[in-house]
């Protein structure tokens, strides 16, 4: 049977311009780390600058995979819920989205389920009957591929946090419905890397 791999992380710490900072790197070099002895096909980045230096970090230690741009896992709301939707907490969040920033989310989400979350065709394959992709991307578009895996309502995407280059690992097979093997796996990192990403607090 054919299974697609996706090993899922966000970016690693960012600044406030968006650019990744001395620990991002080092957060990117460690999930690198982690995954060197996978067999992966190729890692798939986010356009924006911080997922783009991730993705190269965790290539240094993927000799001759292929590092490539995928417009899909660009930073955007995927669903912005109704007032009966939206938890207490999120009130407010969603305050000013118009019609089109909202269809526009919703169209990129459609995208990247489409292009993802899916076992490869075929027909496109070569000789493994595997495939092992990395996406480097953000908070709600991890969130987005867990909600879709776990065929929840669309507004369930809120709620569901990564940390910086947290490992999430979702498996796609024909005829069954995805496996979530974990979600936000911070194990590469040692204590003082991790929960970067979340508002601060006492953490286990």
């Amino acid at each position: 049977m054919t299974t697609r791999h996706l090993y899922i992380a966000r970016h690693g710490a960012a600044d406030a311009f968006g650019q990744l900072t001395g620990v991002g790197r080092r957060q990117a070099g460690l999930l690198g780390e982690r995954l060197a002895d996978v067999p992966v096909d190729a890692v798939w980045h986010s356009p924006l600058p911080r997922a783009v230096a991730s993705a190269h970090e965790i290539a240094r230690h993927l000799p001759n995979v292929p590092v490539t741009e995928a417009a899909e896992l660009v930073d955007h709301v995927p669903y912005v819920p109704s007032a009966a939707e939206t938890p207490p907490a999120w009130a407010g969040f969603f305050d000013g989205y118009d019609d089109a920033e909202v269809a526009s989310g919703h169209r990129l989400a459609e995208a990247l389920v489409a292009r993802f979350a899916k076992v490869p065709d075929p027909a496109t394959k070569e000789t493994r009957p595997d495939t092992h992709e990395v996406l480097v991307t953000h908070a709600f578009q991890i969130a987005w591929l867990m909600r879709h895996a776990l065929d929840a309502p669309p507004s369930r995407w809120l709620g569901l946090n990564s940390a910086n280059t947290a490992l999430t690992v979702i498996e796609y097979r024909n005829g069954l419905p995805p496996a979530i093997v974990m979600f936000n796996d911070m194990s590469h990192l040692p204590p003082d890397l991790r929960w970067t990403g979340f508002p601060e607090r006492t953490r286990p």
